[in-house]
């Protein structure tokens, strides 16, 4: 398939800029994947398509406050760094403004000198590789200093950091937030696990990869980014048992989808793992873990409207597109959601 396949016309004003009030009153989009039938609901309707026995998965990765702003040292030039990767020992790659100016040996500084840092090398691709100088804890320095890294169509700053996190977030690693799941309440969790749904946990830690832009005209020629995630034994046991008792493993977002085909064994059975996964599905592959998924509406030619596409069918996403387009529906991080069962 060609990734010009996968386009579609969005309007601009209908990226959604900011997020809304109240999380789940956003809008839902129901596909039914078997007849392409579209129902129009609202987000805390999802408890009427949850049955007992089912298990919701979602990834509880954090979001870091990863975009610092500071200084050169000593021409003072403005700086902007995006933390990706802890490469460990204080050392991290980043993405680097003005990169033409930080070259290996650049001095920078942020908050007044609270934290300093010295570019050591520049990556293949552009990124840096910046060794950070501080005395105490590093997260506790960026959740002073640092900002949210919002996705580059959000031109809008956000007033409360914690509204690009979702309410289950709790192991800091994401460069970027699993979206899907900013639609929960802890009060719609609750009335979930109410009618006998399990709640279930994995961690995948979303790299800026997840925002770029497919470049190969085949499809089969793009290569993912890798990023690192874990299925502890208590969630393995939790998914073990919904399948025996014939239950749905029902994804929040397409990283939890992600996760569990990249660690569900042969069988569709689970245990105990961690990996760096690159897995990238689209139409034609074969699904051995999900069975029905919440997820947001995606950029076109990106791989995750593809990978929606592999699960719901070509025809019937592209279809529901044009229709949530149609219907006004509010696209992306801070936008509406589909449910495909």
């Amino acid at each position: 398939m060609k990734t010009s396949d996968f386009y579609y016309d969005l309007p601009q004003e209908l990226i959604a800029q900011t997020p809304l009030e109240q999380r789940d009153s956003s809008r839902l989009m129901v596909l039914h994947r078997e007849t392409g039938e579209l129902e129009h609901r609202h987000f805390y309707d999802i408890v009427d398509y949850l049955q007992p026995g089912d298990c919701l998965v979602m990834n509880d990765s954090r979001v870091l406050p990863a975009r610092l702003l500071g200084h050169r040292v000593p021409t003072g030039g403005a700086v902007e760094l995006l933390l990706l990767q802890d490469k460990g020992g204080g050392v991290w790659e980043c993405l680097a403004k003005p990169g033409r100016k930080l070259h290996p040996g650049a001095e920078l500084s942020f908050g007044d000198g609270a934290l300093t840092a010295t570019v050591t090398a520049e990556e293949e691709g552009g990124n840096r590789l910046v060794q950070f100088h501080y005395e105490g804890i590093f997260l506790e320095l960026l959740e002073r200093l640092g900002k949210m890294p919002l996705p580059p169509y959000i031109r809008e700053e956000l007033a409360d950091g914690e509204r690009y996190q979702t309410v289950y977030s709790r192991v800091t690693g994401s460069a970027a937030a699993p979206t899907a799941g900013l639609h929960f309440t802890k009060e719609l969790l609750q009335r979930i696990a109410d009618k006998g749904v399990s709640l279930a946990y994995i961690t995948l830690h979303v790299g800026l990869g997840t925002f770029r832009p497919v470049k190969a005209d085949e499809i089969t020629e793009h290569h993912m980014h890798s990023e690192f995630c874990m299925l502890s034994a208590e969630t393995a046991e939790v998914l073990n048992r919904t399948r025996q008792n014939g239950g749905r493993i029902i994804c929040v977002g397409t990283t939890s989808c992600r996760t569990l085909e990249s660690l569900a064994e042969p069988d569709g059975t689970f245990t105990e793992k961690s990996a760096w996964t690159d897995i990238f599905i689209y139409p034609g592959y074969r699904f051995r873990a999900m069975d029905a998924l919440i997820t947001n509406f995606h950029l076109p030619e990106s791989t995750l409207i593809m990978l929606v596409s592999a699960f719901a069918g070509y025809d019937h996403v592209m279809h529901a597109y044009h229709e949530a387009v149609k219907s006004r529906y509010r696209f992306f991080s801070f936008g509406d959601a589909m449910f495909i069962e």
